[in-house]
């Protein structure tokens, strides 16, 4: 009795599942009707241009500011500081003065040495008379011979003398000239590192202070050496062109290529290269990191926003929309910098690509355009 009674609830059950499919099977089939036929899906996508145009063949690369010229300033006398003449770190011109030294001592040698030379002069006078004299006389026949000839050394000797004690004065001159110390060139001064008092010496191995030139500067970098040849001929038709920024801000100098070593460091295969910069605002101190963009040339070539190329086995390539589908397009990348990349293989120009919504696009997917976001 149990047995019957659960084969005829089960039977029950089943009548009731396959009336329930049917009726939700002909509600959608009328739904369906109602509605018609779906659409295909669309995606919305964001796009960008293809352009051509000049672009910049550029190599970028970490340097360091140099001076043109820096001189560590050191005494050529011992002697005392008298005076300083600058404000620490502050910007000197050509010539200007900046250390005073004690040069009472050299003073009376000078004058010590101006004293012979006028005995020495006094004493050539008088034997060039005496000279005069006996030439005269032996015409006469009223002195030798020997007279004259002797007359005649000690005049030469004295001119002699006269000639070592000028050498000597002028050389005391010299010596008094190293007490006034002045700037050789336009630059900014360090901190002194002696002040009004100190013995100096020329044995001191300090430095008095440091002078860097500030404008123009070197910013020294090196580059792969599979630019080098691009390089050279670019320096053949012109100057090619160096731009240096501070890190972390936006303030940049402008320059040109001013040399290239002449050898190729083997163990990195790098080169060396030197640009020079105006630097007229002191914009880039010396020993300071820089990002340096050496630019080689410009050439016209195919660019579209790096964002736009997607990488896959196969290799890279976008998606070209055209009459609202988007197709998988192969390029080849030639280089990327700046946020554009310059396509050497795929495009033709003026194609639009897709820029944001990739990841839903197949080769045919509809798409419709959208505009750019905010701040994009």
């Amino acid at each position: 009795m149990k047995k019957n009674s659960l084969i005829v609830v089960a039977g029950v059950i089943g009548i009731a599942a396959v009336a329930a499919y049917a009726t939700r099977a002909s509600w959608m089939g009328s739904a369906t009707t109602a509605q018609g036929p779906q659409r295909p899906r669309m995606v919305s996508v964001e796009l960008a241009k293809a352009e051509r145009k000049s672009v910049p063949v550029d190599v970028d690369a970490i340097g360091t500011v140099t001076p043109i010229s820096s001189v560590a300033l050191k005494s050529r006398v011992e002697t005392t500081i008298v005076s300083v003449h600058f404000e620490d770190g502050a910007k000197v011109a050509e010539n200007d003065l900046l250390f005073t030294l004690d040069s009472r001592q050299i003073d009376a040698q000078i004058e010590q040495a101006e004293g012979t030379l006028a005995k020495d002069q006094a004493q050539l006078e008088g034997a060039q008379r005496d000279l005069r004299r006996f030439t005269d006389l032996v015409g006469k026949g009223a002195t030798t011979q020997v007279n004259v000839d002797n007359a005649k050394t000690q005049s030469d000797t004295l001119s002699a003398t006269i000639k070592a004690d000028q050498a000597a004065l002028d050389n005391l001159k010299v010596q008094k000239s190293y007490t006034l110390i002045r700037s050789p060139f336009a630059g900014r001064i360090s901190a002194a590192n002696v002040k009004v008092g100190n013995f100096v010496r020329p044995a001191d191995t300090a430095p008095l202070a440091v002078i860097n030139q500030m404008a123009p500067v070197y910013v020294t970098f090196a580059v792969p050496q599979r630019v080098l040849v691009d390089l050279r001929d670019a320096m053949t038709k012109g100057d090619p062109g160096v731009t240096a920024t501070i890190p972390g801000h936006q303030r940049s100098e402008s320059g040109k290529v001013a040399m290239v070593e002449n050898t190729v460091d083997a163990t990195t295969g790098m080169v060396t290269v030197r640009g020079i910069m105006n630097n007229e605002n002191e914009t880039l101190w010396p020993g300071t990191l820089v990002a340096t963009k050496l630019v080689i040339r410009n050439e016209n070539a195919i660019v579209v926003p790096t964002v736009a190329v997607q990488r896959s086995q196969n290799g890279n390539y976008v998606f070209v929309v055209k009459d609202g589908a988007a197709k998988q397009q192969p390029v080849k990348v030639d280089r990327t910098a700046q946020g554009v990349s310059v396509i050497s293989e795929g495009l033709t120009g003026d194609e639009s690509v897709v820029v944001d919504g990739q990841l839903l696009l197949s080769d045919g997917t509809r798409v419709e355009p959208r505009a750019k976001k905010a701040g994009a």
